[in-house]
């Protein structure tokens, strides 16, 4: 797979963006970040840059500045919000469509600045709905305020929130069965891992390709 890494200045420090070009035109760009705990090698991640490049969509991987800065903590969320906001013009760069994406706090942050920077629509990777065994501690507010088209996918495990404790709102919704916050399936599960993650990528692929 063809990879292009671009460093990209910010008022939070230097990002980094591996594109991964679509292998036909392409009409969008699907920009997805990290969460707190891992980067862009997650899963989840590295699955969407391998399968969507062929059906003509851009797949761009974000490491927000404290990533590329060899730190083992994520900021507060402001700072995510101002890493992303600088890089925002390099992802819309090649004039098309952007989707605005990120897996757990990475979803957050795409959520909080959709309407803002405007997005053409959101996915969010395992939301953080609330903190394990915390659900009063909702975040339902950031994700039902995205004001774009948003889908959420969301492991059948997932402590920090599961398919069913959603609030309804306009988004979709794709479950992974068994899946935890990465994806990850046990090995007693009926389903395997590589079919918990073509859950994942076929859920995308089939919502990218609704959107106007």
């Amino acid at each position: 797979m063809t990879e292009i890494i671009e460093s990209v200045e910010t008022e939070a420090g230097t990002a980094r963006v591996t594109w991964h070009r679509a292998k036909r035109k392409a009409r969008l760009v699907l920009a997805v970040s990290h969460g707190a705990g891992g980067g862009i090698e997650a899963r989840d991640l590295r699955a969407l840059a391998a399968a969507l490049p062929a059906h003509g969509v851009a797949v761009a991987l974000v490491e927000q500045p404290w990533r590329v800065a060899g730190k083992k903590m994520a900021p507060a969320p402001k700072t995510l919000d101002v890493g992303w906001r600088g890089l925002w013009p390099a992802l819309v760069e090649p004039g098309l469509p952007v989707v605005a994406g990120g897996r757990s706090a990475g979803a957050r942050v795409a959520c909080r600045t959709a309407t803002e920077l405007g997005a053409h629509a959101v996915l969010a990777l395992s939301f953080p709905l609330h903190p394990p065994g915390r659900p009063e501690k909702s975040r339902a507010d950031e994700l039902l305020g995205a004001g774009v088209p948003t889908l959420v996918v969301q492991g059948g495990n997932d402590p920090f929130g599961r398919p069913e404790e959603f609030p309804q709102g306009s988004y979709e919704l794709v479950e992974v069965p068994y899946g935890d916050h990465g994806f990850a399936v046990p090995k007693r599960a009926p389903v395997d891992q590589d079919q918990a993650l073509t859950v994942v990528t076929d859920g995308v692929l089939k919502w990218v390709s609704s959107l106007p």
